[in-house]
């Protein structure tokens, strides 16, 4: 059995060689993945630099596709369902961690109203933090059911803060229509998926906003990095908890599919920034280079 898998994926390698022996893991760099790469292989562990389709995946011997991500827009599900490849994601493994991420965002906040527009893993968590925090939350979920309408949310709230997945039914939600109708010094953040948020409209606007994800990763526009109240490179989720959990679930799903033992796999301590301000100081490291948001995201120490 021949597993390939991205080398920027943290504990794998360590933790298949040690429980898997009879498997052979191939970490690679993710501009390495290629069709030819993956002729001989049996399971793909990629993440969302990895664009799963046609071209990569006929022809090829892969059966299992694990995304070590929440999102999976990144994979042609219709394809590897038609193909009989099994594909899964990673929903909640870096949940908290996003969740973290808002709450330094908005830093000594109170008193205000905040727009939580997508309520799932990650938007749950960051309205319950909301609450702690003293904010007056909104909620907007049409397919849950959940909350008020995106138009109430553009109307009434000070902060908005996307938690969405993206397919067509959300890619520019956050458009310039969206936001003629927002307050005129709204907070908008996005750390879901960057095509949620229309950049060009939202530099546009004038509004204040914080960005995470962005359109055409990695090639990000300089002026709307510079004009972001706050800018990094992808890593809301880039915790040490939420990249153990979402090797961890990535692993179980390998395991499940194909009968081997389970492998369990234990976090070192983190490396990185976790001080009062360290997403400041993310925000000027991206805004010295935008131009090195791949190099910055793959070498971000986790926190």
């Amino acid at each position: 059995m021949k597993v390939v898998f991205d080398s920027h994926i943290p504990f794998l390698t360590e933790a298949v060689r040690k429980a898997w022996q009879e498997v052979d893991i191939y970490p690679m760099k993710s501009e390495e993945i290629d069709h030819s790469a993956l002729r001989d292989a049996d399971v793909l562990i990629v993440r969302t630099r990895t664009k799963i389709n046609e071209v990569l995946l006929r022809d090829t011997k892969v059966q299992q596709v694990c995304t070590a991500t929440i999102g999976f827009d990144h994979i042609d599900t219709a394809y590897c369902d038609a193909h009989g490849i099994q594909w899964s994601a990673c929903p909640g493994c870096n949940a908290q961690a996003v969740c973290d991420y808002i709450e330094e965002a908005i830093e000594e906040v109170s008193g205000l109203t905040i727009g939580v527009v997508g309520v799932g893993h990650v938007g749950s968590l960051v309205a319950k933090m909301a609450e702690r925090r003293g904010l007056k939350v909104l909620l907007n979920d049409p397919p849950k059911q959940i909350g008020i309408s995106l138009d109430d949310i553009a109307k009434n709230c000070d902060i908005i803060t996307f938690h969405v997945p993206l397919d067509a039914s959300t890619y520019h939600l956050c458009d310039a229509d969206f936001l003629s109708r927002c307050k005129p010094d709204a907070l908008i953040i996005n750390a879901s998926r960057g095509g949620v948020v229309n950049e060009e409209a939202l530099l546009r606007s004038g509004r204040p906003y914080i960005l995470d994800t962005w359109e055409n990763e990695p090639h990000l526009c300089p002026e709307v990095v510079q004009n972001a109240l706050l800018a990094s490179m992808h890593i809301a989720g880039y915790s040490v908890e939420g990249k153990r959990m979402a090797t961890q679930m990535c692993l179980d799903a390998v395991a499940a599919r194909w009968g081997l033992p389970p492998v369990k796999i234990k976090a070192p301590q983190p490396t990185g920034d976790s001080a009062r301000g360290w997403l400041r100081r993310v925000s000027e490291q991206l805004k010295a280079q935008p131009e090195a948001f791949e190099q910055l995201r793959q070498n971000y120490p986790l926190r």
